[in-house]
């Protein structure tokens, strides 16, 4: 039961650290109202969040060779709480960027803490555990734009950041309270050297990049620009708009729920190979859609598929490496992905700022994931790619 209250405690954090990252997509609006933000520099608001998420990944690793990983999930609560307060009193664009930044760098070190974590305290059943917290981040994603819009109504942006810093505290408290409840796993006591890590479980790592970093950086780029797209070329309006990209992030939640599931079941690399050819289908087919059905149920598929390839691909790695090296080489892993993935939103708008059309941009990162995906199919078919699940020969590296 200790574990349990752990567990949810770290679920409602890990939805206030997402809802930090994912918030700045229905608010791009109303900041380039307020503050007079062209694409790019908007592009680049948003993208500052997810560069702040990958900035401390690798230093995380380092520090969870030293610390234990609940405490530093203690102090990325108490880091949100503080960038949250600081976003609701930001009046220039630095400041802007200074707050996106810090709410991604406690979103970021979340992550590389908790993971680990979660993978040792449910070491029976890791896809079903990342599936559920998976879970619980994408529900934040879906309320996001609703969350935005009901604020908005009869309040500045501000008050946003204002709320997300009170409930940020709170949960923080949650988290703190139930962690002195129960002795905690000691998997990771002998993680301790971030290039050993490196060393033996490069293979590994590189897939995990090449996969997600890839898909990640078009994502990235997709959603932040999502409401603008479909209003630029779609012909819908805002308030569709808005609505259909919450839809994008509610089938996550299923996708979550269920891929968490099927990882444990199913052979890592196929499942994971079979996500990423579905997410390129699903590109073409958003860019060709026209009328408002035919972009919903676009949409929405999309969303489901994309959203399988996190736990999908969370489970792949954390199941696979061995405890001496899990939290430090999954810190490696994610770093250096999600410094690729960040990046996606201020090319798309330097893109478009340049006289690129959308669909243009889109259907030209379709052709390279493309690429990818055929590079991985022939390393896979020729037994090149680590395969991952709990055989000592592949998570050793031996």
């Amino acid at each position: 039961m200790s574990r349990g209250r752990v567990f949810a405690s770290m679920c409602s954090v890990v939805f206030l650290v997402n809802l930090a990252r994912i918030v700045f997509a229905p608010l791009l609006e109303p900041l380039s109202a307020a503050f007079a933000l062209t694409e790019s520099t908007a592009g680049l608001v948003a993208t500052l969040a997810w560069l702040g998420s990958a900035t401390p990944r690798i230093p995380t690793g380092y520090l969870l060779t030293r610390v234990d990983r609940h405490t530093v999930v203690l102090g990325t609560g108490g880091v949100l709480t503080g960038a949250a307060a600081f976003m609701s009193v930001a009046n220039s664009v630095v400041m802007l960027g200074v707050g996106a930044f810090l709410m991604g760098v406690a979103s970021g070190a979340y992550f590389i803490a908790a993971n680990p974590l979660l993978t040792e305290l449910y070491p029976e059943r890791v896809g079903r555990t990342l599936g559920i917290h998976g879970t619980a981040s994408q529900l934040a994603a879906v309320i996001a734009p609703l969350f935005v819009g009901a604020v908005l109504l009869a309040a500045p942006w501000r008050a946003v950041f204002g709320i997300i810093a009170v409930v940020a505290a709170v949960a923080t408290g949650g988290f703190y309270w139930a962690a002195r409840q129960i002795e905690m796993p000691d998997a990771g006591t002998e993680d301790r050297n971030l290039l050993t890590a490196a060393r033996r479980q490069w293979p590994i790592i590189l897939s995990g990049i090449a996969i997600l970093g890839a898909t990640g950086f078009v994502w990235n780029g997709l959603f932040n620009f999502y409401v603008k797209y479909v209003t630029a070329t779609k012909g819908i309006d805002a308030g569709t708009a808005n609505t259909l990209l919450t839809v994008v992030f509610a089938a996550g939640v299923p996708a979550f729920w269920v891929t968490g599931r099927l990882a444990d079941r199913l052979p890592h690399v196929p499942l994971m190979l079979s996500i990423l050819g579905g997410f390129v289908a699903c590109l073409f087919a958003l860019t060709a859609a026209q009328g408002l059905a035919m972009l919903a149920a676009v949409t929405a598929i999309l969303g489901y598929v994309v959203h399988s390839l996190f736990p999908a691909l969370d489970t792949y790695l954390l199941d696979s490496l061995p405890d001496e090296n899990r939290a430090s080489a999954y810190s490696l892993y994610s770093g250096s992905m999600m410094i690729v993935q960040a990046t996606g939103s201020v090319v798309v708008g330097a893109l478009v700022d340049a006289g690129f059309a959308y669909n243009t941009v889109f259907r030209t990162f379709g052709g390279l994931l493309i690429a990818i995906l055929a590079v991985l199919v022939v390393l896979w078919a020729g037994n090149k790619l680590p395969t991952g699940g709990r055989d000592p020969s592949v998570a050793r590296g031996d």
